[in-house]
């Protein structure tokens, strides 16, 4: 399976965007899908995933209430819209995909499918 993330940029605290993951293959279904972020000197951390069919979701505590995970399994694309973003939220966001129905947990290990990163800034 190949991962393409997209919609990264430049954008001014309290401002918005929308990441969106187009995932290649047949069997986007039997996928659960995570976000992960990577800021410059620090680890890879969780940000959100979704379970297969978008029946549960997970969140880090960083972005509860301020991003939101979704998919369309008609068009194999998983999103993540961030709102009220701050200049903390500013890393390396990657699109990872686990083929489980249940959602991984917080590791990045759970997700053996990863794309390339897509940049968000967020100026203060």
């Amino acid at each position: 399976v190949q991962l393409q993330a997209s919609g990264g940029g430049l954008v001014q605290a309290g401002g918005s965007l929308k990441l969106s993951c187009a995932v290649s293959g047949r069997t986007f279904l039997t996928y659960a899908m995570g976000w992960f972020r990577q800021a410059p000197g620090k680890e890879r951390e969780f940000v959100a995933a979704i379970s297969w069919n978008g029946a549960n979701t997970n969140y880090a505590d960083s972005v509860k209430g301020r991003f939101t995970i979704s998919r369309d399994n008609t068009k194999n694309t998983v999103y993540l819209q961030m709102n009220s973003l701050k200049p903390e939220d500013t890393a390396i966001y990657y699109c990872t995909a686990a083929r489980t129905l249940r959602i991984p947990g917080v590791d990045v290990a759970g997700y053996p499918y990863r794309g390339q990163g897509t940049q968000v800034t967020v100026s203060s």
